[in-house]
């Protein structure tokens, strides 16, 4: 029987918007994950079947098939086809499973998977601003939610609801916030990035260039003062404010993914194998409680238990969507983005689920963990989780 082993995955910093990787089309930034994963394990671009490749705003410069064009950019041979997956917030993760799944199933040998977004140069929203362009649902999908006429799908809103029905105050948010910064300024310190990174070259104003190797979102040294200082843009006098919500980054990831067999054949010794994936769905108004539904799917499928996994991966998309994850599933908070999340790190959307992969397989081989489970909330109430297993 056919496997999917993930041989091994790397990712770029994740930059503000407007910082270190704002300057790069997010094409040639996703060919440099591309180019270092090809470097770091002698693969041969050329026996790829795919680039299965993420991507949230597929408009502007996002608007092709970022996985072909990403390929090319990386002087990857024509021979190597490549495309783009779109499932919101989770779309590199979904890459992933749609790679894994092609490798089991035998319709692929070797594929890559992963993502990108530059929310600095293709803001979140600019589908929606193009001359024309109307909602991406229609008056059926918004009758059958708002039968009064009155509301949007907005995921700000859903975040105060949230928070509302699980009892969540503003200064538990802001907690949650601070902790996932701490638990990222630790992991940088201790280098526990490094092994997953691959700096990228930046040019500066002046014409010279300068080396990225770093998350830039991650603060140090702020209060639940500061934190309660900031409005709450979704509700008057609500709980959820940019403090304690994920941040508008940049950035790209990629993970070679094949069978067991294959993988000994080039010498490669794999991380782990894509043990379980799956999909559910939620009500679209509170969307980022997908979570919870896709963990226990994913759990029932494996015949696992929440204490089997070691260490989870849960976007942090807004501090009500990890602490109502907790609260649901149970999971220990310190087994949650032991390394920070994405209040911390960022979140460039259609990066980010290849990004958090790439940080749960690298932190499951450096502390001997055999189970790690990652899970997405997503727009229109859905939600991937994958359990990996560490080989």
């Amino acid at each position: 029987m056919r496997d999917a082993v993930i041989v091994d995955a790397v990712r770029t910093p994740i930059g503000k918007r407007g910082g270190s990787l704002s300057g790069i089309h997010p094409v040639d930034l996703s060919a440099h994950v591309l180019t270092a994963l090809a470097e770091r394990t002698g693969l041969d671009p050329a026996l790829v079947d795919d680039v299965v490749w993420g991507c949230v705003s597929q408009v502007g410069e996002q608007s092709g098939v970022v996985g072909r064009f990403a390929a090319l950019a990386a002087g990857w041979p024509e021979s190597v086809p490549g495309v783009s997956v779109s499932r919101a917030c989770g779309s590199s993760q979904q890459a992933v499973h749609f790679a894994a799944g092609l490798v089991v199933a035998g319709q692929y040998d070797i594929a890559v998977a992963g993502g990108v977004e530059s929310m600095s140069r293709v803001p979140m929203g600019s589908a929606r601003d193009v001359p024309g362009a109307g909602r991406a649902y229609g008056p059926l999908v918004l009758g059958r939610y708002f039968p009064d006429g009155r509301g949007e799908f907005d995921q700000g809103v859903g975040a105060e609801m949230i928070a509302e029905r699980y009892g969540l105050s503003r200064a538990e948010l802001d907690r949650h916030a601070l902790d996932s910064h701490e638990r990222a300024a630790r992991a940088l310190d201790e280098g526990r990035f490094t092994a997953q990174i691959t700096p990228v070259a930046v040019a500066r104003e002046d014409g010279t260039t300068a080396v990225f190797a770093t998350d830039e979102g991650i603060r140090r040294g702020s209060t639940p003062e500061r934190l309660a200082a900031l409005r709450t843009p979704f509700k008057e006098n609500g709980v959820v404010s940019a403090g304690n919500s994920s941040q508008i980054s940049d950035g790209a990831a990629a993970l070679l993914i094949t069978t067991g067999a294959i993988a000994r054949r080039y010498g490669w010794t794999p991380l782990a194998r894509v043990h379980t994936a799956v999909l559910a769905g939620c009500d679209p108004v509170t969307m980022a409680l997908g979570p919870a539904p896709a963990t226990a799917k994913a759990l029932d499928r494996s015949g696992l238990s929440i204490g089997d996994i070691g260490a989870f991966e849960i976007n942090e998309a807004f501090a009500p969507v990890t602490l109502a994850w907790l609260k649901e599933t149970g999971a220990d908070h310190r087994l949650m983005n032991p390394n920070g999340g994405a209040m911390a790190l960022g979140h460039p959307l259609g990066g980010s689920g290849a990004r958090l992969m790439t940080t749960l397989v690298h932190h499951m081989r450096d502390n001997g963990i055999r189970y790690g489970l990652q899970a997405m909330c997503e727009a229109g109430g859905m939600a991937n989780a994958t359990i990996l297993e560490l080989l």
